[in-house]
């Protein structure tokens, strides 16, 4: 008589959010979304420039489209470049207000460094 042992499949290790929001960002994108030009939404995703090599860049788009992942934080929706989601797993993204100006900033623990001046990134 053959006896035939299987090992249960390991369990996986939970993987982090894609992208979250800040109480901030999410408070701030609610307040543009209202004022909003047809239903449009932000759309993150990361380019090649700067002095380190990556820049975040976020623009409006009409909708998602094929290559945009659909991250939905705290009741507000953002898109994520598909490009860009290896650069961006586990990522905050907040709104800052500073004396002299204003603006979203991303808290990304992929980062390895940026340049002295804070636009660019690299992984």
């Amino acid at each position: 008589m053959s006896t035939t042992t299987t090992d249960a499949p390991k369990p996986r290790r939970a993987l982090p959010p894609l992208m979250s929001l800040s109480d901030a960002a999410a408070e701030r994108l609610r307040a543009l979304y209202a004022k909003g030009d047809g239903g449009k939404l932000l759309r993150v995703a990361v380019s090649t420039k700067g002095c380190s090599g990556m820049s975040y860049q976020i623009d409006w788009v009409d909708g998602a489209g094929p290559g945009d992942e659909v991250v939905t934080d705290k009741g507000v929706t953002v898109l994520v470049d598909r490009k860009a989601t290896l650069f961006l797993i586990g990522t905050v993204m907040d709104y800052e207000k500073k004396a002299m100006s204003a603006g979203f900033t991303f808290t990304n623990p992929n980062e390895k460094g940026r340049c002295g001046c804070g636009e660019s990134f690299h992984v």
